[in-house]
Order: C-alpha cells, then structure tokens, then sequence
C-alpha cells in the first residue's frame, strides 16, 4: 500500500479520538461514539467511526501501510456509547461468531417521557421493517423481538430505564418502548413531541461485557453517561 494513504488529523481531533477510547489492545478497541456520528460507511457519504480510527492509528503508530479496523457491530447514528472494533481479522471473526451466539451482553439506558406500567418487566412483541421509512412497526406478522427493562431512577422530568436484548431487531429499543408509551427522549421518529438540541435520541449503549477474543481474559466496559443528560446519576 501506498504512503499517506488516510487522512492527517488535526491535533484536536488525535485528542478527541484519544479520549474517548475506553480500552484498546493489540486485538480490538472498546471506543464511546458520540450522537451523529456513524459507526460504519452508508450513502451519506460521511466519514464513519472505521475511517476516522484507521487514521488515528496510522498516524499515531507511524504505520505506512493499511490500518485493518472491523466493524462486529453498529449503533444507530442518533445513539451514543460503546461500540466495539476489531484491529486484527482473527479478532473480527471470533467477535462476529460470538455476537451470533449471544457471548456479548450488551445493556442500555433510555430517558423516556412516559412512566412504564411496571417497574420491571419483560417485553414481547413481533416487528416488521420499513425500509423507505427506516423504521419499524409492531406488527402480527413481524419477526420476535424481546427485552427486558428495569426502571432504576427517576429525575424531574424523566424515567431512566436500563434495558438487555435478547434479539437484535432493527430499531428495537425505540419501537418496543414507544409501543409501551415509553418514548425515548428526543426521538422523534418514534413518537417523541421534541427534538434534543444536538439531533441525539437519549439512548446509550452503556456497557458491553465479553470474554476477551484472544486472551480470553473477561471484558467489561462501560460509557460514561452524556453531560447532556441532567439529573442522571452515572
């Protein structure tokens, strides 16, 4: 491969890239996405999370050559938190494999506008995609979606729920919650009456938990909770 061939970043952004990476080793890297931005390549066109840390990299370890980043799994843009990429193939199939089998656990928070019905309680329900809309419905003759969620603060205005999936369903916690009456803060698209101001939805990946894929020592990482979230205990 030729020299040069990511781009140079400014001092700013190697500070940035470098803060928000909640652990790193020869093998994978744990990183906090912030809202907006997009963890890999889609028709917008716009630099995702894989190319911006391919640069990082590559200017931070003087590498002239190509820069492997894989990408085992993705957050919505509109959500922040923890995403994980794999720095060598061996660790991107092994990491692919485990997400199939249910070896990473992954929970989330949510500020939600309305009170659940219970403070505890396991969801089931049946969701079909619409592609043209890029979003999805609850529907008889969908796919089965469920999670668990727990009520675990309240703030003035807000109920904080922390959520575990057990399917892995295209916009599946916004549309199961919604169809609670839970709408997720600032998401509009799911039934919520205003925007946040920086375009997010409140909804983070807060932690991830796996058994390392080379070392196989125990994993477990967790995003801090965003400043834009008042009240929050974190």
């Amino acid at each position: 491969m030729p020299m040069g061939i990511y781009r140079t970043l400014s001092e700013a952004q190697k500070a940035d890239i470098a803060s928000r990476i909640l652990l790193e080793d020869n093998h994978i890297i744990v990183f906090n996405k912030l809202p907006g931005e997009i963890v890999q390549g889609d028709k917008t066109g716009d630099e995702p999370l894989s190319e911006t840390l391919k640069a990082y990299i590559a200017g931070r370890d003087s590498k002239p050559g190509q820069v492997f980043m894989g990408v085992p799994h993705r957050l919505d843009r509109p959500v922040g938190g923890v995403v994980l990429f794999a720095k060598t193939s061996k660790a991107l199939e092994r990491l692919n494999r485990m997400l199939r089998e249910g070896g990473v656990h992954k929970t989330y928070w949510a500020l939600t506008a309305g009170e659940p019905p219970k403070a505890e309680d396991t969801l089931t329900d049946y969701l079909v995609r619409n592609e043209a809309q890029n979003k999805s419905y609850v529907s008889a003759g969908g796919k089965e979606a469920r999670l668990h969620y727990r009520l675990i603060q309240r703030t003035e205005r807000y109920f904080l729920l922390e959520i575990e999936l057990f399917t892995g369903r295209h916009h599946q916690i916004r549309c199961q919650l919604a169809h609670m009456g839970c709408h997720i803060k600032g998401d509009l698209k799911y039934g919520a009456r205003r925007s946040n101001p920086d375009g997010s939805i409140s909804l983070l990946a807060r932690r991830i938990q796996f058994i390392h894929p080379v070392s196989k020592a125990e994993v477990d990482v967790t995003a801090p909770v965003p400043s834009s979230w008042k009240g929050v205990q974190g």
